[in-house]
């Protein structure tokens, strides 16, 4: 028989909805997955390692990777009014922060190599005169604590943040997802499938087949996934973790399409103008 692919991808709702069917064998002639769990920045140094057959990745590590790794159309998370957001403690009374107040300050990001982390920096290129201070990495589901404890600044926070960081009596300075599609009026590209081109280009389109398929099973029977998602959604209220899949997994999660292509590329090459990432070589983004 032949070896189940190693594939990871994070415990978060939107991933644990996609993969649900494929994972536990009901998506028709789909290989079987060896299947790890890992937060974003795991995920982001096992591509740049090489580790792993598939992998759910940031967008932004894409130009470090793709020389090994190729982009698969489905399967990730791409969308709008869906961005990472700059979250401080709350101002006080009459007083409102803005990029500026940022200047020489601590921020937690959920990684250096996330997309989250990439958008920041457009951002605070054009927003935080002079720039930041001290970027310190922490798991994402701990950058709120962080914040409201005062042990950092600001935080970059990522997936169901969007609905419960005022839980924490925390403070929105900053959309990134806005920011992006305010100045390109494209979708927001987040995170990424990806497998490796050494399986040959007829197994990297059966393995976008069957991720596309796993998430239109998903979406015709979504109970079916419940206690998948849950389970891993780390003690995540049933309610925002509905909310995070509404969200997340949307038209672009079964097909990138022509706008998702644009929104990838126009991320990586607005980056490599800045500095940023390298640039990507000739069809390194060409579909599956």
């Amino acid at each position: 028989m032949t070896e189940p692919l190693k594939i990871a991808y994070s415990p978060c709702p939107n991933d644990t909805f996609v993969f649900h069917a494929w994972a536990h064998g009901r998506v028709p002639g789909a290989p079987a997955l060896d299947v790890t769990f890992a937060d974003i920045d795991v995920t982001n140094g096992m591509a740049e390692r090489g580790e792993f057959d598939v992998l759910k990745v940031s967008y932004a590590v894409l130009p470090w990777v793709l020389d090994d790794y190729a982009l698969l159309p489905c399967g990730g998370a791409l969308g709008r009014g869906c961005g990472p957001l700059v979250l401080t403690r709350r101002p006080g009374e009459g007083q409102q922060f803005t990029g500026k107040d940022l200047a020489g300050k601590t921020i937690a990001v959920p990684s250096e190599r996330s997309t989250a982390y990439l958008l920041f920096r457009l951002w605070a290129a054009a927003e935080v005169p002079g720039g930041v201070g001290e970027i310190k990495v922490l798991p994402f589901h701990a950058i709120m604590p962080a914040v409201r404890d005062g042990e950092v600044d600001a935080g970059l926070v990522i997936h169901e943040a969007r609905f419960t960081y005022q839980n924490y009596g925390l403070h929105c300075l900053a959309d990134m997802g806005e920011h992006w599609e305010r100045t390109t009026s494209l979708p927001i590209p987040l995170g990424a499938i990806i497998a490796k081109r050494s399986l040959g280009d007829e197994r990297l389109r059966e393995l976008a087949d069957a991720a596309r398929t796993s998430v239109r099973m998903a979406w015709d029977d979504p109970e079916a996934s419940r206690t998948y998602v849950l389970a891993h959604a780390q003690e995540m209220d049933p309610a925002v973790a509905d909310q995070h899949i509404g969200l997340y997994v949307n038209e672009f999660t079964a097909d990138l399409g022509e706008n998702g292509y644009a929104a990838v590329r126009g991320l990586l090459t607005r980056a490599a103008a800045e500095g940023l990432v390298p640039p990507l070589g000739p069809g390194a983004l060409d579909a599956v």
